[in-house]
């Protein structure tokens, strides 16, 4: 699942980042107000962890801002403030989750999952692929319904060319995604990531084509 966190302490978006990634997630890390309201019009987050208290735009704003134009993403709003009237006027705002500094990241983890359970676009939740089947919740990829062991990195790979529904995918789109925007990593990591994930997947009936200059796309023995 790819999540945009919005968090202003960047040791603690840093903590929350790798915890996140560690489980397989891809992280984009913002630190301002308004430049996350920028970014948000556009991106392809699944869920986003947005704190209050921020530089430019304060996180009520725009979680408001994100609502009013029907964005319904799942939203967890982080705070210092533990009183329950703040409580109550975050969740009336949209946010499906609030959390209070200081927090365990277990926590955060754990809400991370039943939200990612609760979203309300089956179509997402199963995606079938010739003879695989993918659960995007639980990150898990079955072949002919027995559960395959595949690196969390190479998954989320899996994850971004599936999206495309057979379209190209850029070696920087594939970064962003395994890896969050503007992280430091070559674009060859895409190239190892790519022929390991083939050989994984070949026994299936799937492929990985490159054209070169242009991406990846993933393909059936069907549709070749």
């Amino acid at each position: 699942m790819r999540i945009t966190l919005v968090e202003d302490n960047i040791s603690l978006a840093k903590g929350i980042a790798y915890r996140l990634e560690d489980t397989g997630h891809a992280v984009d890390i913002l630190h301002d107000g308004t430049e996350a309201s920028a970014f948000l019009l556009d991106d392809q987050s699944d869920l986003i962890i947005l704190d209050i208290n921020l530089p430019g735009k304060d996180g009520l704003t725009l979680l408001k801002e994100l609502r009013s134009r029907e964005d319904m993403r799942p939203i967890i709003l982080l705070t210092a403030r533990a009183q329950t009237e703040d409580r109550i006027i975050g969740l009336d705002a949209g946010a499906d989750d609030y959390l209070i500094k200081p927090f365990e990241i277990a926590e955060l983890e754990a809400r991370v999952r039943a939200l990612s359970r609760r979203r309300t676009t089956p179509q997402r939740q199963f995606q079938n692929f010739g003879r695989l089947r993918f659960d995007a919740p639980a990150r898990q990829l079955f072949a002919d319904g027995n559960p395959l062991e595949i690196p969390r990195r190479e998954l989320s790979l899996f994850e971004c060319l599936l999206n495309a529904e057979g379209r190209l995918v850029s070696k920087n789109s594939l970064l962003d995604f395994c890896y969050g925007v503007g992280a430091d990593v070559e674009e060859t990591v895409v190239e190892v990531y790519v022929s390991r994930l083939r050989r994984r997947l070949k026994p299936y009936g799937v492929s990985i084509r490159a054209q070169r200059g242009l991406g990846y796309q993933i393909m059936t023995s069907e549709a070749e």
